[in-house]
């Protein structure tokens, strides 16, 4: 029998794994078990070589589905993530991800959907490595810009904390309006459609002003 299993990755204290499943089930995932890692990196870590991660790889079967926020979860870079990708698609696991609700079917044998499959799979590697790219490259340009302040490295704070990221980002899943979270949350329209528009980039931010 196939099982839906959600792997997460909670790198700081301030993130919480009850989000994370909350999000997954509001967005329609019915997750029969947790795998997660807890403060662990995910940009110097391979998913193997992480504690659960290797777990969740001895667990998973052909015909489950394996769920991810996003697939930067999966790995450190393009070719990181698009192995690992693979590797489960080979094993005949049918990979998920909350935000986009996007599918990487690795039980389908029909030639064609196998080729949306895989092209899929290199254009949201990418994405993924370019918006990590994008965030270490702000990080490095705030850090030369005020050497002389360490306050001032991490950027301006955020007007958010980690509920209420986890929050709108729950909202979105469902379908709420801009309107609607930002009232609901006390968040401005601006900050909603900030994380609604890069949401890998608004936890990475909240992520700089929790360490």
């Amino acid at each position: 029998m196939s099982q839906t299993i959600l792997y997460a990755r909670v790198s700081t204290s301030d993130q919480n794994l009850d989000h994370q499943r909350t999000q997954a089930e509001a967005a329609g995932f019915q997750i029969d078990e947790v795998v997660a890692d807890h403060g662990v990196s995910g940009v110097s870590t391979h998913l193997f070589d992480r504690p659960e991660g290797k777990r969740l790889d001895d667990k998973l079967r052909r015909g489950d589905v394996l769920v991810v926020r996003w697939v930067d979860r999966l790995g450190r870079n393009y070719q990181d993530v698009t192995d690992t990708i693979r590797h489960f698609i080979r094993k005949g696991v049918v990979i998920r991800t909350v935000i986009n609700n996007m599918t990487f079917d690795g039980a389908t044998t029909d030639p064609t959907q196998m080729a949306v499959r895989d092209a899929l799979i290199a254009f949201m590697a990418a994405t993924a490595q370019a918006q990590a790219e994008a965030t270490k490259e702000a990080q490095r340009a705030g850090i030369e810009a005020n050497k002389g302040n360490p306050k001032k490295y991490r950027g301006k704070k955020p007007s958010y904390d980690a509920e209420s990221l986890h929050r709108v980002q729950t909202m979105a899943a469902e379908g709420a309006g801009t309107t609607v979270i930002a009232r609901e949350t006390g968040l401005t329209r601006q900050t909603v459609l900030r994380i609604k528009a890069d949401p890998v980039a608004a936890e990475a931010a909240l992520e700089r002003w929790s360490s």
